[in-house]
Parts: C-alpha cells; structure tokens; sequence
C-alpha cells in the first residue's frame, strides 16, 4: 500500500518517530512517502492510499512551520481521498492545558474533513510523563501496520 507519512516537529522527536515508522512500514511492504517540508503537489503525485500524521505541538496548540504549508494546502484543496484510512500521532505537553497535543488535534480535524477512515484513535504523548516518545510509540505503530494489512 502507499502510505504518505505527514511529519511536523520542532526539536525533532516527532522527526525521529517519523523515521521509526517509515522504517516499520516499508519493512512491511508498504510503498512510504516522507518528505517533512513537502508541498502538495509532491504528496499528491505520490497518490497515497493512506494517510498518516505525526506531529508535535508548539505556540498555542499550533502545527510545527515545517507541516503548516501543506496543512493549509490540503485545508484549500480538500484532494478527493474519502474513505482511505488515515491515522495521527500527537506529541505535545500536559502542562500547556487546552492546548495539548493541538497540533495533532489539527490533523485530526483535516483528515475528518478529507473524509479519511480513522484507522486508530489518536495516540497522545505526553512529554510530562515520557522521554522516550519513540518507544511510546512502538505499539501504535504495530497496530497502524497491522491495520493496513
């Protein structure tokens, strides 16, 4: 399956979680397309079957400047991919209150709006209670690869 990989971080753990599952999902056979300052021209001539997004969170529950272009682009265009699975892990921090994990709240929101079939609830890491987000991670990622099959 071709699965795009959405990444936005901003001091990298988001990054590193990216690069774990693009690993994970090609290992598994799957056809990944991860390009974390990419634009939607070059997402939508990949053609992807499934979405995926991981992302921080940072200001005031705001997307990282690295995935805030081509949010807004798929915000605008809203590309004909109702139904494909989509799933969003969230990193973002407790303490800030309302605003955690807004990032990934954002994602989710789209990929609502996109009409993307939510293949997982979305993971929430706390960084008030972790330091190892990728590891966090790991079981989200088995259940995301064995939900695509």
């Amino acid at each position: 399956m071709k699965v795009a990989l959405l990444n936005g971080s901003v001091y990298g753990a988001a990054e590193d979680i990216a690069r774990q599952v693009k690993a994970r999902l090609s290992a598994a056979g799957h056809e990944v397309w991860h390009q974390p300052n990419a634009d939607l021209a070059s997402l939508e001539a990949f053609a992807p079957e499934a979405l995926l997004a991981i992302t921080s969170t940072t200001g005031m529950g705001e997307l990282p400047a690295n995935l805030e272009s081509l949010y807004f682009q798929l915000r605008d265009r809203l590309p004909p991919w109702a139904g494909r699975p989509g799933a969003v892990l969230a990193l973002g921090d407790s303490s800030y209150g309302d605003t955690y994990c807004g990032g990934g709240e954002l994602m989710q929101e789209l990929f609502a709006e996109l009409g993307l079939r939510e293949l997982l609830p979305m993971l929430r890491i706390d960084a008030s209670e972790t330091v190892t987000p990728d590891e966090d991670a790991e079981r989200w990622v088995a259940e995301v690869i064995a939900a695509l099959g």
